[in-house]
């Protein structure tokens, strides 16, 4: 009997999949989705023999993931996911092949918050690691966006987000350490709003960077 897609793939992120389908994380072997919900972009992982780990603030959606983990990757701890939020990620240094952060990082409430979250995200990445992450932004909308403050804005589908700009993403690239192993790529939905894919590749030899957020100009 074939496997459907959806069996294989679950509801991916398209620009992750996509990923997925140039084997650019073959060679991962310890995988976070930082913000993991339900699990929704893990099902290629959970039936692929991965070390898979997800955190998420919100603990019915942990419970949910252990769920799934427990369906298609019955061996893997249930302790790999936890609740805790991406600014405070309960594991060490360098520990993760590959961090997914989808639909999280615009939830910030402000622009230290942002960095907060991603600084913590970056730290539990090894050297040479993959960042996978999708992210509002203002790219293409920049006139229909109203600012309410904290570099958060109403967008016009009624919904209120952290945006970034392109500027933004690429100041963060080069002040983190990483290099860009995807061009940076926007998906406008009808004017409504603007969605981002940033995929980031650490350095294999890192510097710690303390720079304050205030060095990056949103």
């Amino acid at each position: 009997m074939a496997i459907s897609l959806q069996q294989q793939f679950g509801n991916i992120d398209i620009y992750l999949f996509d990923q997925l389908l140039k084997a650019r994380f073959d060679a991962c072997k310890k995988v976070l989705d930082a913000g993991c919900g339900g699990g929704r972009n893990l099902v290629y992982f959970l039936q692929n023999g991965f070390d898979v780990y997800g955190i998420d603030p919100n603990p019915n959606a942990v419970e949910q993931v252990r769920q799934l983990a427990k369906e298609l990757a019955p061996k893997l701890p249930q302790q790999n996911f936890k609740v805790a939020p991406a600014e405070d990620m309960p594991f060490d240094d360098a520990t993760f092949d590959l961090v997914i952060s989808s639909a999280v990082l615009h939830f910030a409430t402000d622009s230290n918050h942002f960095d907060a979250m991603l600084r913590s995200i970056w730290r539990v990445l090894k050297p040479g690691g993959y960042l996978f992450a999708r992210l509002a932004s203002d790219i293409g909308i920049e006139d229909k966006v109203i600012p309410v403050g904290n570099s958060r804005y109403a967008l016009p589908d009624g919904s209120e987000r952290f945006l970034v700009n392109e500027q933004v993403l690429l100041e963060y690239t080069t002040d983190l350490g990483g290099e860009l192993f995807e061009p940076i790529k926007t998906t406008n939905v009808q004017g409504l709003r603007c969605m981002t894919t940033w995929c980031i590749q650490k350095g294999l030899t890192q510097r710690a960077s303390k720079e304050s957020v205030q060095s990056i100009n949103f």
